[in-house]
């Protein structure tokens, strides 16, 4: 059966009766989401009560016409009732605070995240005064997005702007084209990303009649003309094609439409043609059961009438970027006119009108959305459900907009939008403008404000970057500890800089940073010959210029001395060692032989190590170097013994570590909590304080190996007022 339809019916949101308008918006609803509605609209009555808008209309007309146009779209109640609110929150007295309280934290944020997006104004203004075209419109249209943590936000600063559009008339010229350009520029665009045709067309058109008021006049004259010829046309048309697919057993929904105005133009000016040269000015749309059914309608259409050569596209098959799918066809009809002819299934024609909010209306569908989720993939994956949807509730609670947790849009002072990770600091800002701002940045202001370089950078800030006329880069800014550089391509930048330098700055710098950790993690005698190779550097020089270039990070120093070979073993020739346990020393020639590790030294995996037998208390394990272990050589050698650890040490092993910093309130509290979070057990503190208010504490913790030390003593050491922090060893 072929049935001829209408175009979507509107609900009355300008009817005189405000308890018809309330029971049309309301129908089909629950009786809590019904309650909803009805007593935000008691609200905003009471709110905006005197209040009237530009047209001499009561103010809350426009809440009225702003949550029709939702509930057209059929979103959920709870953005209904927000966007009866939306504007009470700043234009009344009533707060969001009493929002929250009688509608609940979901209308409130809501609410909230509406009136955030009303700086879109200023960052218009910003926009067009930096004239970066089209890059920086999507940058901005991503921006709002990142503004709103729930796009049902958009949606409704969308039916906002519609209906201002609607009734632009009554202000004055100069605004009439301020928010048409936004409108072209951002929302419009916007509403076509996130597949909502619908409302994006009347905002084109809209905007278009302001902007270019000439065109649209002689336009919209030349479609009023012989338009009812056109529709008697149409209606022939489609009497003629519903009985042809009547007669193939094709369920169809056709209607008869006119191209938007906009539309025209645009393809008028891409194509350098005039309005008689316009194939789809007299269209109708086929809406179907299945896919299968569009291509038999489009055989029976080509089938009536030649179609126009150049004219044809399969959307269906190749979808469009915003995951539009239709077939679009234009055919020389009777009389030799052209008709453009859309046919698409019911599925897709809402996924087309209503995009993302289509999902409310499809709430009962119970599969996972694949085609909405290639829909806003340059949304970032907003959707990451992995669960089938199967209640409105679930979507709404789902479409949180997690993807711009990973992202910050920020201007430079001109306006130009700079989009960066979340995380980025001012210093990555910079070396994101150009490498040398980044190498001779010295300060930062956001909005106006200085602002440390580790500091976090959000979404609508204005960044100013402040620069010497000479230098680089310090190294501590290639810490990943400190805090300075999020981005990898900023630390690369900063990183080549020093490359650059002279290679032998790198090696004393080298020897210093490494003569510093090897100081801190306590160890000496060590043979760089041997950490070069562990590292795989040829010569010891290129080691120290990798680490004097902060290629090679204490942690990977600590691990490649826990990996190299024992020194020397002692002149007398020993058996070979028996293999020990994880975690376990082993004793040459004897095996698991009762050891303990000396109190004096602590060794823990990774020292280099020598066993002392004592008398009844089996073997002790020196570090190497401990003064003891030293004294015993000269003393009684034969008791020495040869040991090494296990091929693994997951065990903990005593370490003391000595902090010297100016004593501060919460100095002994900061480092105690830090040590907690990572999970490293203190046996004892000692801390004293002199007169110059210099700190000095021991702390014997319990730690696996030297990795492990490296990374404690790296955090300690980025502590507020430390000093110096190293392994004590004596």
């Amino acid at each position: 059966m072929v049935q001829v339809t209408s175009t979507f019916p509107a609900l009355p949101a300008d009817h005189p009766d405000p308890q018809r308008w309330l029971d049309a918006i309301t129908a089909g609803r629950s009786e809590a989401e019904a309650g909803l509605i009805r007593r935000a609209w008691a609200l905003a009555e009471r709110s905006h009560a005197g209040q009237t808008r530009a047209s001499g209309e009561p103010y809350v007309s426009h809440a009225r016409a702003v949550a029709s146009i939702l509930a057209e779209l059929r979103l959920d109640a709870e953005s209904i009732a927000a966007a009866i609110l939306h504007d009470v929150a700043e234009d009344t007295d009533t707060t969001l605070e009493d929002i929250r309280a009688q509608f609940g934290p979901g209308v409130a944020a809501l609410v909230d995240g509406v009136t955030k997006l009303d700086v879109l104004p200023e960052l218009h203004r910003d926009l067009a005064a930096s004239r970066a075209g089209h890059a920086q419109a999507e940058s901005l249209r991503k921006m709002l997005l990142a503004m709103a943590e729930d796009v049902r936000v958009v949606l409704i600063k969308l039916a906002d702007r519609l209906h201002n559009m609607r009734t632009l008339s009554a202000l004055p010229a100069d605004r009439q084209q301020r928010i048409a350009r936004e409108t072209m520029d951002i929302l419009a665009p916007l509403a076509n990303r996130l597949g909502i045709w619908q409302i994006k067309w009347e905002l084109e058109d809209l905007a278009f009649r302001y902007l270019e008021p000439e065109a649209y006049r002689q336009l919209a004259a030349s479609l009023a003309e012989r338009r009812i010829d056109r529709e008697a046309y149409l209606d022939r048309f489609v009497a003629r094609l519903s009985g042809e697919l009547a007669a193939a057993g094709i369920k169809a929904d056709i209607s008869s439409r006119v191209k938007h105005i906009y539309s025209i133009w645009r393809k008028m000016q891409r194509k350098h043609i005039g309005f008689g040269d316009i194939f789809d000015v007299r269209a109708v749309r086929l809406l179907v059961d299945s896919v299968r059914d569009c291509y038999a309608a489009l055989g029976i259409v080509h089938s009536l009438w030649p179609h126009v050569p150049g004219e044809f596209d399969d959307y269906i098959a190749t979808p469009k970027e915003n995951n539009y799918r239709s077939i679009h066809t234009a055919v020389v009809g009777p009389e030799g006119k052209t008709v453009e002819v859309q046919i698409r299934s019911h599925e897709m024609h809402n996924q087309s009108e209503l995009g993302v909010a289509a999902h409310w209306r499809y709430k009962e569908g119970a599969r996972q959305d694949r085609d909405f989720d290639d829909k806003i993939t340059w949304l970032r994956s907003l959707l990451e459900w992995k669960d089938e949807v199967a209640e409105a509730s679930d979507f709404v609670d789902q479409f949180k907009s997690e993807v711009f947790s990973e992202r910050v849009y920020v201007f430079t002072p001109k306006g130009r939008i700079v989009d960066l990770p979340v995380g980025a600091t001012p210093l990555d800002f910079a070396y994101h403008i150009h490498t040398d701002v980044g190498h001779r940045c010295r300060g930062a202001k956001v909005n106006g404000q200085m602002v440390p370089l580790t500091y976090a950078l959000k979404t609508g800030e204005r960044v100013e970057v402040l620069t010497a006329k000479t230098g680089g880069p310090s190294r501590d800014w290639l810490s990943l500890h400190h805090g300075y550089l999020h981005t990898s391509k900023a630390r690369q930048k900063a990183a080549a800089w020093f490359r650059l330098q002279e290679q032998g700055a790198a090696i004393t710098a080298g020897r210093a940073e490494l003569d510093r950790e090897l100081d801190r993690l306590g160890v000496s005698n060590v043979k760089l010959e041997t950490l070069a190779q562990r590292l795989n550097f040829a010569r010891v020089d290129d080691l120290l210029a990798a680490v004097g270039r902060d290629e090679v990070k204490s942690t990977q120093i600590a691990n490649a001395l826990s990996e190299a070979p024992a020194p020397p073993t002692p002149p007398a020739p020993r058996p070979a060692p028996i293999a020990a346990m994880p975690g376990e020393v082993s004793v040459q020639g004897v095996g698991r032989l009762l050891t303990r590790m000396a109190r004096c030294c602590n060794p823990v995996p990774g020292d280099a190590i020598v066993g002392f037998i004592t008398r009844g208390q089996g073997v002790t394990v020196h570090r190497r170097e401990c003064p003891n272990a030293l004294r015993h050589r000269d003393e009684h050698e034969e008791r020495l013994i040869e040991v090494s650890w296990g091929a693994e040490s997951p065990g903990a092993y005593p370490a003391d570590i000595e902090v010297t910093a100016w004593d501060r309130s919460g100095l002994l509290r900061d480092i105690t909590a830090l040590l907690a979070n990572e999970r490293i057990n203190v046996r004892s503190v000692s801390t004293q304080t002199d007169r110059q208010n210099v700190a000095h504490m021991v702390f014997t913790v319990e730690i696996a190996d030297l990795g492990s030390l490296s990374r404690v003593l790296d955090l300690i050491d980025r502590l507020p007022n430390v000093s110096r922090v190293r392994r004590k060893t004596g």
